[in-house]
């Protein structure tokens, strides 16, 4: 499976969005692969990290962030799902579940329903370690401020809108994996 092949089939190559796109998916992907890199005794599979972290946003299309030129009907918080839709319909299940299990560190249903948000009602938190790592690495980088790693201060107040346990789990990730 070549991924690039994949984003192709969504989005036009030469445009702001696929630019935003690649270059965000680049750098998550490098950001993960270094993590796994630094942890080996985790034994990532490596081909599927590169795999689903470039495909992780892939449904970002769909929805309306004019900002970042998307120009889709659906909340930004559904890009996660929706990716996933697309996946499973390409025939990649389990990148599939990188797609909806990376916002934020993962949404429980709990939260989902508290929050009233406007995705399907099940449990999207990362199970599989490399989830867990991808939606990790995913956390500092921003689609708006492309180039710029976010600091950890920087991290854990985007975080803050998902709750106290989203904090947690990213401190958990960065005590047991590093920056």
């Amino acid at each position: 499976m070549e991924p690039l092949e994949i984003i192709r089939k969504y989005y036009a190559e030469g445009t702001e969005l696929y630019d935003i796109l690649l270059t965000h998916s680049r750098l998550v992907t490098e950001k993960a692969l270094e993590i796994a890199e630094r942890n080996p005794q985790e034994e990532f599979d490596l081909r599927f990290v590169y795999e689903a972290a470039m495909l992780h946003d892939i449904g970002i299309y769909l929805t309306n962030a004019p900002k970042i030129h998307c120009h889709g009907s659906f909340h930004y918080i559904c890009h996660g799902y929706l990716g996933a839709d697309l996946m499973r319909a390409e025939g990649f299940p389990r990148h599939a579940l990188v797609c909806e299990r990376h916002t934020g560190t993962g949404i429980s249903l709990d939260a989902i329903l508290r929050m009233n948000l406007p995705v399907p009602h099940r449990d999207m938190r990362p199970v599989t370690k490399e989830e867990q790592l991808i939606c990790y690495a995913d956390k500092f980088f921003s689609k708006t401020d492309l180039y710029t790693e976010k600091s950890t201060d920087k991290v854990l107040k985007s975080l803050a809108k998902f709750g106290d346990d989203a904090i947690s789990q990213f401190q958990f990730w960065l005590e047991k994996w590093g920056r």
